[in-house]
């Protein structure tokens, strides 16, 4: 059974250098001694945070530098471009109208990156 995602997560993107730890703001709910999350806690460099540096080919800045270093995939610094709520959210529990965030939920990033729950900030509530 999938675990409550709560602020502090780390999270990964597959195209990211490092994890970073997720904010949620306290607006939705406080639950195990932390803010937990629901699915619209996507908001670049507010809920999901930078993970360094950023090796997709689609970013734009990736591609730039990379043209400009004639064809060698040259990294940049990690800006995540999430439009979309985090899929699949809880089926049972809600948090401010919304399902709350499950360890299983992933967010796109627009340039092709996967972001996932890596390690929940706690581990005693479970969400089905």
């Amino acid at each position: 059974m999938p675990i409550l995602v709560t602020s502090g997560a780390m999270l990964q993107c597959s195209f990211g250098a490092a994890p970073g730890a997720m904010t949620v703001l306290p607006a939705n709910a406080i639950l195990c001694g932390a803010p937990a999350a629901n699915i619209m806690d996507v908001v670049p460099m507010l809920n999901i945070p930078s993970f360094g540096t950023c090796m997709c080919p689609a970013n734009p800045m990736v591609a730039a530098a990379t043209a400009a270093a004639l064809g060698v995939l040259t990294p940049m610094p990690c800006i995540p471009a999430t439009a979309a709520p985090w899929a699949p959210g809880s089926a049972t529990v809600m948090l401010a109208k919304f399902p709350a965030l499950q360890t299983a939920s992933k967010a796109m990033c627009s340039y092709g990156g996967v972001i996932q729950v890596m390690a929940p900030s706690q581990f005693t509530t479970m969400v089905a």
